[in-house]
């Protein structure tokens, strides 16, 4: 089965959901993801939960995302990181930054925009210039 661009989107928006999303705190429309209840645990939660956003920011270099997109994405993954390794800061942080969610948005606009929704570059991170 060939891997198309849109279904490495949707596969990418699944895990933001988890990771972002995926559960509602009880009393409250507010919702939280493994990212936020992993970085609760001091030091390696928030390192742990990078691997994930790596995986997203994979895929969007797989269907072809511009380095100007894959750098922002970066960005967006750094910032998470860094500011959830602040205790409490950081957890308060976690539940409205959602890197993976934004990260996925910019995936699903790229292949929104650019209609490259059929073909997948196939390119693999040893390719990366």
């Amino acid at each position: 089965m060939t891997e198309t661009p849109l279904s490495r989107v949707e596969r990418a928006e699944r895990v933001a959901h988890v990771m972002d999303r995926a559960f509602r705190l009880p009393g409250t429309s507010i919702r939280v993801g493994l990212d936020s209840i992993v970085g609760l645990v001091p030091g390696v939660g928030d390192t742990l939960a990078v691997a994930p956003s790596l995986f997203i920011l994979s895929e969007a270099y797989q269907i072809g995302l511009p380095k100007r997109r894959l750098a922002r994405m970066a960005g967006n993954i750094g910032i998470d990181w860094a500011i959830g390794l602040v205790p409490l800061v950081g957890d308060i942080f976690d539940v409205g930054w959602k890197a993976n969610s934004r990260n996925a948005a910019m995936m699903r606009d790229h292949i929104t925009r650019h209609g490259k929704a059929g073909k997948d570059k196939g390119r693999t991170l040893s390719d990366a210039a």
